[in-house]
């Protein structure tokens, strides 16, 4: 079995523009080689919104050299980029963008939910792609929740909703650029599961609810554990009912050169970047 290499907890929460307050519970800015093949986890909220007579979000910004993906569990999102396209989700839906060459887009609350207020919960994480991948042409997934198969853990220890990759031989209906997979598990307490895991990927829980014990370890609400790439699968034990997201990855051996929302191998590509989105090639919301 794989073993917990640390621990992130007590991460304090920020704000991204002015309707997401969110974690970042790792980063390629300090983490890129540990991480891989994920670059960075935003976890946002649970926070309650008040009705609004707008949608609060994120305006206009661009992305490029890896995937955005987005996991709605309470709430409503809205999104528009450049290429034309616009898409909405909702509680248990996914959001998939692949901004490789780049994207310019822009993340506001769906009007209903800006209308209603109420709870919202998401995380948004970033997944790197390989140096070969990085200039390929954008693309989405969105992915709505009875897409997504639902298997029960046995002995009566819960579900797990798999997003990508497989488990027990289901796949998840996402399309990935290197192997990874994105679990959504609801644990119940007092049961013990074993979750996939293959020697030499990075494996990464984040506890969003309840409480697990994983390597004689216990993890609360908020706390994210990176495991050791050694072993292979994950014992968990719930303690308290718990709601989980696990990642796990074939790590990419390349050089991270990033600049905000651009991640790409060397720095001059980052300058590429940059000129190109001042400069329009990335295109323009209207």
């Amino acid at each position: 079995m794989k073993q917990i290499q640390r621990v992130v907890r007590n991460v304090h929460p920020h704000w991204v523009g002015d309707g997401f307050p969110v974690r970042s519970l790792f980063s390629y800015a300090e983490d890129a080689a540990e991480v891989s093949p994920f670059l960075l986890l935003d976890y946002g909220g649970p926070h309650e919104f008040a009705p609004a007579d707008r949608q609060l979000g994120v305006g206009e910004h661009p992305h490029r050299g890896f995937e955005t993906v987005t996991i709605v569990y309470e709430g409503g999102l809205e999104h528009r980029d450049s290429t034309g396209a616009h898409g909405k989700i909702g509680p248990g839906d996914v959001q998939w963008m692949t901004a490789a060459s780049g994207v310019v887009h822009a993340e506001f609350h769906s009007r209903e939910f800006a209308r209603t207020g109420g709870l919202f919960e998401m995380v948004q994480l970033w997944v790197n792609l390989p140096a070969r991948e990085k200039m390929s042409p954008p693309r989405y997934q969105e992915i709505v929740d009875r897409q997504i198969p639902r298997l029960n853990l046995e002995p009566d220890g819960g579900t797990v909703r798999v997003i990508a990759g497989e488990w027990n031989g289901v796949a998840g209906p996402a399309r990935t650029v290197t192997p990874l997979c994105v679990f959504d598990l609801r644990l119940k307490a007092g049961h013990e599961t074993t979750a996939p895991a293959p020697e030499g990927h990075t494996a990464i829980l984040l506890v969003q609810h309840g409480r697990v014990t994983v390597d004689g370890k216990s993890l609360a609400a908020g706390d994210l554990a990176i495991l050791e790439r050694s072993g292979r699968d994950v014992a968990l034990r719930c303690e308290a009912e718990a709601m989980v997201l696990m990642l796990t990855g074939q790590p990419i051996n390349e050089p991270v050169v990033g600049q905000g929302p651009f991640v790409m191998n060397t720095r001059e590509e980052i300058r590429q970047a940059i000129h190109d989105y001042q400069s329009g090639r990335m295109g323009r919301l209207t």
